[in-house]
């Protein structure tokens, strides 16, 4: 059971979701690496979910990680994000998702840069951005 704040049915997210939206905030699907249109995109501003607009990272926190998906070494509000272990696909993972809709957003990874030591991997397809300074 889940305790997200947003709650809306697969039909009433279909018609506030793109496809490819839906499937991966939905349905927990990806991208193809390199696809996303934030993945080489480095100007400066906020990110937010796609579904629900709640505030996830910011581009101080951004770096090319070369892995093929926007990289993220922290969350602008900690309380944002929620962390599930994640064991599809053969793979042990640590499942990133938005805390407020329970949107799927990517993974996180303990291979990042310094200060935080993680790498979040998230989907530009999952996330919205605003350009300039954060108010």
């Amino acid at each position: 059971m889940d305790t997200f704040e947003i709650k809306k049915s697969d039909e009433e997210w279909r018609k506030l979701l793109s496809p490819v939206q839906f499937n991966i905030l939905r349905e927990k699907g990806t991208e193809h690496p390199y696809t996303g249109e934030y993945d080489k995109f480095f100007e400066e501003g906020t990110y937010y979910c796609a579904a629900c607009g709640t505030e996830l990272f910011t581009s101080k926190t951004k770096f090319n990680s070369g892995c093929g998906w926007p990289a993220f070494y922290e969350p602008s509000i900690n309380k944002n994000i929620v962390k599930k272990r994640d064991v599809s696909h053969g793979m042990m993972r640590i499942e990133v998702m938005c805390a407020k809709c329970g949107g799927h957003l990517g993974h996180v990874f303990e291979d990042g840069p310094e200060p935080t030591g993680l790498r979040y991997c998230i989907n530009s397809g999952s996330l919205r951005f605003e350009a300039g300074k954060k108010k």
